[in-house]
């Protein structure tokens, strides 16, 4: 399988789990990846920005990579490196590789502004992290700030052959996903893997688009299995038709600021995580909000039996 061709299906992004005094759950950590390993997934991604991977300290990052990896049995595991510094970035690169994972994800820093500022940015990382090092571009401007044209997104990939993937979470993107897409077949733009995320929440039209599948992470990643291979199958209307019964609750979970802690409550309802706890500073659900995603779930629960708590 060539490095491009291991980013297609669904690659869930795992959140980090802790106990209530802050400590890594690594139990929690290491039922969550076994679980995405039973129901599926494609590969995940560890350490990324839902992952709460700035508050961990570098060996801990470490230790989430190792037993994701040996979950997941050899499937493709996606590693957050992001970081304000190259060393910094570079030495946690060259360890998650030495560590069995497949690729790193790079966002680039909310300082950037102009087109060749992001182009250059993304040369020096390469160099940074090594040319021998399989990388992502992280497209995701609402939280980033950070806009990248389809040219710059181009160009970025056509100078760095070491790129295999974008993770396209702008918002609105669709077009952006043709555009690049139209580019590809037409020869201009060398194949490079795209999937998805921002939760989820326009992962219906997104496959209809041309995307390779979802890297998100939504706490109902079957859904999104189901509805990637719904798509690839043909099945339109099947998509289309069971992300319709989950979008009340993947719209509650996209709220800014408490989308995480929904998550967490949730896979705690789900019997995965032991605790939806956050390490400091974090957010945490008013017993109101927790009594509308109970009553979310119910619902979900009619129409999708895995909702039924």
């Amino acid at each position: 399988m060539s490095e491009i061709a291991k980013y297609t299906g669904v690659f869930p992004i795992a959140p980090t789990p802790f106990n209530p005094d802050g400590s890594i759950d690594w139990a929690s950590a290491d039922r969550l990846f076994a679980y995405y390993n039973e129901i599926g997934s494609d590969g995940a991604t560890v350490l990324g920005i839902m992952g709460e991977a700035p508050k961990l300290e570098p060996a801990e990052s470490l230790e989430i990579l190792k037993r994701a990896v040996k979950a997941l049995k050899g499937k493709p595991i996606i590693v957050g490196v992001s970081a304000p510094g190259f060393a910094a970035m570079r030495s946690l690169a060259r360890e998650a590789m030495e560590a069995g994972a497949a690729s790193v994800m790079i966002a680039p820093p909310s300082t950037l502004r102009t087109d060749d500022q992001i182009v250059t940015y993304y040369a020096q990382a390469v160099e940074a992290i090594g040319t021998d090092v399989p990388f992502v571009i992280q497209d995701y401007p609402l939280i980033t700030s950070v806009v990248m044209s389809p040219g710059v997104i181009k160009r970025i990939v056509m100078d760095n052959p070491s790129c295999v993937m974008l993770k396209a979470e702008d918002w609105p993107g669709l077009e952006k996903l043709s555009t690049l897409r139209k580019w590809q077949a037409e020869g201009s733009l060398r194949p490079i893997a795209i999937m998805t995320a921002n939760g989820g929440l326009f992962l219906d039209f997104e496959m209809d688009r041309g995307a390779d599948g979802s890297n998100t992470g939504y706490a109902f990643p079957e859904m999104l299995i189901d509805v990637v291979r719904f798509a690839k199958a043909g099945n339109r209307d099947g998509a289309h038709d069971l992300f319709d019964a989950h979008l009340p609750l993947l719209r509650y979970e996209q709220q800014l600021g408490i989308g995480l802690a929904v998550r967490k409550y949730v896979l705690k309802r789900r019997g995965i995580l032991a605790s939806d706890a956050q390490r400091k500073p974090g957010g945490a659900l008013s017993a109101l909000a927790k009594a509308e995603v109970d009553y979310l779930l119910t619902r979900l629960a009619r129409t999708d039996r895995r909702a039924a708590l």
